[in-house]
């Protein structure tokens, strides 16, 4: 059964402008093979690029892998940037114009919103502040890959094969520059940092309930500020009403990784194991590479537009990453000058902020003037919230990426790093966002350290808006480096994270109230402690696990109760009883237990909420667990009770979900498979311009299982598309670097025509990872770049 994907407001424009364009050319079958093929990568062959010192040898291997051989670091980063732009360049044009706030330029009026929202938000702002930090090693290697990227752009627009999808837009894409680069590391700080929705709702909720039933909404209600509280009850901000969820990063955009010692596996060396959790699409936001120089050789992946690998292993070191999530972006009250908008009250006084012009060009359509106010805290953000601005307070925002970061530096530093030593020194340029890093290497030694900028905060815990008129409250540094959490050698062997809480009372300094649900960390930690004799196989088999420990702490009380209301549904309950608590795609009993745990929320909180607040309501899960904890320990709060207690809470959710899953598969739950709902789809952002682009950019659907709290992530929208997981899998084994096991779905290639653009979607599915050498001859395609 297929399914809709799920779009971006600004990609709502790219399909429409597509859509027609495609009408208008529909001979299809000639455009795609003959127009679109011109334009699929030269792989094979020769092919010479001018600014190369020497010939470069780039062979894809079966799964379609580059490994690029090169004489020097120079032409290593050069070749880099090129093949990239080969496989990846309409990808990279659209994430710099999203993140630099251009995509109107080339999309139309319906993009001017989000050009807004990222205009305000800095990012490239921030990638320009950065670029004077950087020392001038990690400049030319910039250079030397947008030298590349460059290269390939200059050939593609000569021989006229730049990819089909520039001409479905109708534009060419301009010269890539380092600052480009940076700007899409910016964005990924963005995509994998953000907290400051759930600064502005709880403010809200403070405004609009009163204080027992707003205390139930926060994971940990700041009962030491009631200062920070009564400002927030002051000066209230215009929330409700404007919120467009499309900008918003996905909740707990997290990951696992887990690193094992030598004493706990069969080969005697260290095991090392990441897998990634983002948004899943045609093309991945992942591209895996191995590259090799006399002074590098290195595999693992990048994000394309950026070079070095970001994650991965040379012939000495692996590594990973998880997102800690740590409250790095905090909202500031702002009183706005009634006679001068640009000025803000501070200490007593109107401080003029700064203003930047920033027209907004619009495709067809006339430039938008539009300003940026920054004030001595950050970017004036509430014009952006909503459209009739309040003249009374703003919000601010303090983030610690609109900062000068360094965080490519202390990737090409990974990439030669050797030991632990070496890397955590690399580690100190990597700022934002904030990381749990997992380290192995062929000397034994495990290590983890949560790696960025955390705050440090005159005062509150980063969970409220405070007030911007006071120098009582914003930063005064951030925790120092050396006082980072970190762990070397355990005696547990074992280190493992999944954006679970890392640190406990005793440590002194505030990271976040607001941890992931803690079922894949704990389900982590249940196998690697049973076992010391692990294997690779061992660790594959981890990251395709599909056991719900949520189940196992929720569902008895969750029947009980019901079953205390009406005996309605005691032959369902009866499956459920026996079911084995693992999510696979085969059985009824996980779709009944998500859809039901989806609904809880919704029967409880979303009546109580203008819509747009309620889809960003932070947390909603959690919130709803922790009633139902309170209630089956007979405490029910004043939401539970005031709904008419836990039975009708949760009997009424139930028959809300049932009705929803008859309705799409039947009465007969032993007809009911989660497969038949929860389905990967990998979609491609311009598939749904028209049934012809979807046939073509979209892989079939694929029931799987596992779900957004297994360790095996499939993280689910409203219509059942899997559209958030592991992005990428990756398993090094210590005793042998020569190789190592990677998975990147849907494929590699963002190309259509090439046979690399979904070819990893049925193995990530079942879990069949790619074996990677960086050391034997590789097999394949190969293409020379000369230098002639």
């Amino acid at each position: 059964m297929g399914k809709k994907p799920k779009n971006r407001k600004w990609l709502k424009w790219v399909l429409g402008t597509v859509g027609v364009l495609l009408v208008l050319a529909v001979a299809a079958l000639v455009f795609v093979n003959v127009y679109i093929g011109k334009s699929s990568p030269v792989i094979e062959g020769e092919s010479a690029v001018a600014i190369l010192d020497g010939d470069v040898k780039v062979t894809r291997d079966e799964i379609g892998v580059p490994h690029i051989e090169a004489d020097s670091d120079a032409d290593l980063y050069r070749a880099q940037g090129y093949v990239q732009a080969q496989d990846r360049m309409f990808q990279m044009d659209l994430s710099r114009r999203q993140a630099s706030g251009r995509l109107a330029e080339v999309v139309g009026a319906g993009a001017v919103d989000t050009d807004k929202f990222f205009r305000t938000f800095s990012l490239r702002d921030a990638a320009e502040k950065s670029w004077d930090g950087y020392n001038d090693e990690a400049k030319q290697v910039l250079e030397w890959y947008a030298d590349g990227v460059n290269a390939y752009m200059e050939e593609a627009k000569e021989e006229g094969t730049l990819s089909y999808e520039f001409a479905l837009l109708g534009y060419e894409p301009e010269e890539w520059t380092p600052v480009d680069s940076l700007t899409i590391g910016k964005f990924m700080a963005y995509d994998l940092g953000g907290n400051w929705s759930t600064l502005a709702i709880r403010h809200w909720a403070l405004n609009e309930f009163p204080e027992e039933k707003a205390r139930e909404l926060f994971i940990k209600y700041p009962e030491n500020a009631p200062s920070i509280i009564e400002a927030n009850l002051e000066q209230p901000v215009k929330v409700a009403g404007q919120f467009d969820a499309s900008v918003i990063p996905p909740e707990f955009n997290g990951s696992n990784n887990w690193v094992v010692s030598g004493d706990k596996t069969e080969s005697g060396k260290p095991l090392l194991a990441d897998d990634p959790h983002l948004g899943l699409s045609t093309p991945s936001i992942w591209y895996q590479m191995h590259l090799e120089s006399p002074e590098q050789n290195v595999s693992g992946v990048i994000f394309a537009g950026i070079p070095g690998i970001i994650l991965g292993h040379n012939e000495q070191i692996a590594w990973g990453v998880t997102n800690v999530g740590p409250d790095v972006q905090d909202l500031y009250i702002e009183t706005p000058n009634p006679d001068d908008p640009t000025q803000f009250r501070y200490e007593g006084e109107w401080e003029q902020a700064e203003v930047r012009d920033e027209p907004i060009r619009v495709k067809d359509g006339e430039t938008e003037d539009f300003k940026v106010v920054v004030t001595r805290h950050g970017p004036i953000i509430s014009n952006v919230l909503y459209k009739e601005e309040d003249p009374g307070a703003l919000f601010s925002m303090q983030w610690t990426a609109l900062e000068p970061t360094l965080e490519l530096q202390a990737v090409l530093s990974f990439n030669k790093a050797s030991n632990w030593e070496e890397f955590e020194t690399a580690l100190e340029d990597f700022q934002a966002p904030a990381q749990n890093f997992v380290f192995a290497s062929t000397d034994g030694t495990i290590a983890y350290k949560a790696n960025g900028r955390i705050p440090l905060r005159k005062s509150g815990d980063g969970q409220l808006p405070v007030p911007g008129d006071s120098a009582d409250y914003g930063w005064e540094g951030y925790v120092p480096f050396d006082e980072l959490p970190k762990v070397v050698n355990p005696e547990s062997g074992f280190i493992a994270t999944a954006n679970n809480e890392v640190v406990d009372d005793s440590y002194p300094y505030h990271i976040t109230d607001f941890w992931a649900q803690p079922y894949r960390y704990e389900r982590i930690a249940e196998v690697l402690e049973a076992s010391d004799d692990l294997t690779p196989e061992d660790m594959m088999a981890l990251q395709m696990d599909q056991k719900n420990l949520y189940a196992a702490e929720f569902l008895d009380g969750m029947m009980a109760a019901v079953e205390g209301e009406t005996d309605e549904y005691n032959d369902l309950f009866e499956m459920m009883k026996k079911w084995d608590q693992v999510d696979s795609k085969d059985q009824a009993a996980p779709l009944v237990f998500h859809k039901w745990m989806k609904q809880l929320p919704k029967t409880m909180l979303a009546k109580d909420f203008p819509e747009d607040v309620y889809e960003l309501l932070p947390g909603k899960n959690h919130i709803t667990d922790q009633m139902m904890r309170e209630a089956f320990s007979g405490e029910e709060g004043e939401w539970v009770t005031e709904y008419g207690g836990t039975g009708k809470w949760l009997a009424d959710a139930l028959k809300t979900s049932l009705g929803e899953i008859e309705e799409e598969f039947g009465k007969d739950f032993n007809d009911w498979k989660w497969g038949d709902d929860h389905q990967l789809t990998f979609p491609h952002p311009i598939a749904g311009a028209s049934p012809v682009l979807g046939q073509f950019l979209n892989p079939d659907p694929v029931p799987i299982g596992g779900s957004n709290i297994t360790v095996q992530a499939a993280a689910f929208d409203a219509e059942g598309n899997v559209d958030h997981g592991a992005s990428w899998r990756f398993v090094a084994d210590l005793s042998d670097l020569s190789s190592a096991y990677h998975i990147v779905g849907p494929g590699l290639s963002g190309h259509m025509k090439s046979d690399y653009f979904h070819n990893q979607v049925d193995d990530w599915a079942k879990g069949d990872y790619h074996e990677t050498e960086i050391e034997e001859e590789v097999e394949g395609s190969t293409l020379i770049l000369t230098a002639d």
